[in-house]
């Protein structure tokens, strides 16, 4: 039944809403957002991953303050030289690896407390100024290396006073600094952190919010549902409601998601970086409403071409294809692969607000993908509008797009 058939039937759907009465496209999303927040399993899963970033933010930040406390048996001063200024290295830049000297009364005495596991190696100079790491079954990677550096700093201060000169000297012209074209280390740094969320809540919310609008188009055209509905609303007004029921559910939970990690992150004091980030965050909320805007259009058509929630696993694959490309420029791209990324709608969702992390972006770079993702998002709810109303009434077998454009309106 076409729109001006109901509108014959039903002139209430097509003339103008009396005064003080919300518009139908309001009341379906309205609907929807309502219908979520009271579905138990909707809750408990942005409960349980409320919980999970918590839980992952305070993991990291346990991680990263743990330190490593070294034992070393040592049987010279030289050694016991070597441990501490191993154990000054470890400490220094708010570090927080220790290294303890276990003096020793012989190289076999050091070998002994190995053995016995009162030490994690024994650290022994041989003859010719050679030294050897002795450990039981393996040696620490943190400790052979914080060993190797303190070493090398050891014999250098030594040879420098043999010689006559400071180690200073010695090291004179041997410094390297790093520089890059474009933006600088720390930005990098956070790029990648923020990228991988990023790209992470991107992929959840697409993922989970755009099959819960096909299945729920699916479900009301197989209970037939929808047909009550088209004689109290125009079709359209059913898409609009949907797409911006489950848009608000989507950034409801991002705002949620970050607010957690947020929290967290200053409960922890591992917040140093979050200033840099707040601003790129800004534009990735923006960006992620005009993707999502043009994910939830391909949903709610491949859901009214679908007749059963099985033939969504049939027609996703495009959908899922674009997901997986914004998941992917956000984890991995760079260069000019990302610059390119960043154009493209859905994907510079992502893709954008890593390059305003990274490097120096112009104002009208953002700006102009934004209209880019906004005229691709008008234009493809259009689109949608003409398929979901040819489609979304007709039953039995799942529809092909070509069917369903030449279907009547």
């Amino acid at each position: 039944m076409t729109e001006p058939d109901q509108a014959r039937q039903n002139p209430v759907s097509t003339s103008p809403a009396p005064h003080g009465t919300q518009p139908p496209w309001l009341i379906v999303t309205l609907r929807e957002v309502m219908v979520k927040a009271k579905d138990r399993s909707f809750l408990i899963s942005t409960l349980v991953t409320l919980v999970l970033i918590v839980a992952g933010v305070v993991f990291n930040a346990y991680m990263s303050d743990r330190g490593n406390d070294y034992v070393v048996a040592v049987s010279s001063d030289a050694g016991e030289s070597v441990v501490m200024l191993a154990d000054e290295q470890g400490r220094a830049d708010d570090g927080n690896t220790t290294f303890t000297p276990l003096v020793a009364g012989s190289d076999d005495d050091a070998r002994e407390q190995v053995r016995s596991e009162e030490a994690d190696a024994a650290l022994l100079q041989g003859e010719g100024d050679t030294w050897t790491l002795v450990g039981k079954e393996d040696v620490p990677s943190g400790l052979s290396s914080g060993l190797g550096i303190s070493l090398q700093g050891f014999a250098l201060t030594a040879n420098a006073a043999e010689s006559g000169m400071s180690s200073a000297e010695l090291l004179a012209g041997s410094e390297l600094e790093e520089s890059l074209l474009e933006g600088n280390a720390e930005n990098q740094a956070v790029a990648a952190v923020a990228g991988f969320a990023f790209s992470f809540l991107f992929y959840l919310a697409a993922l989970v919010f755009g099959l819960q609008i096909a299945n729920s188009v699916v479900e009301e055209k197989q209970n037939r549902v929808v047909e009550i509905l088209a004689t109290a609303i125009p079709i359209r007004q059913l898409l609009y409601g949907k797409v911006m029921g489950n848009t608000v559910l989507a950034m409801i939970q991002l705002a949620l998601y970050g607010g957690a990690a947020l929290l967290a992150l200053n409960i922890t004091g591992t917040a140093d970086l979050v200033g840099s980030i707040i601003p790129a965050s800004g534009w990735f909320l923006v960006f992620f409403l005009f993707g999502f805007l043009i994910l939830a259009a391909i949903w709610a058509v491949l859901g009214s071409l679908a007749s059963r929630p099985e033939d969504l696993n049939n027609n996703s694959m495009p959908v899922m294809a674009l997901i997986f490309a914004a998941l992917a420029a956000g984890l991995f791209a760079s260069g000019q692969l990302l610059v390119v990324a960043s154009y493209v709608p859905v994907v510079s969702s992502v893709a954008m607000p890593i390059r305003l992390l990274s490097t120096d972006v112009a104002l009208w770079e953002p700006i102009v993908a934004l209209l880019i993702a906004l005229v691709t998002a008008v234009a493809l709810l259009h689109l949608g509008e003409k398929i979901y109303r040819r489609a979304v009434m007709q039953g039995g077998s799942a529809l092909s797009l070509r069917k369903a454009m030449k279907l009547e309106q």
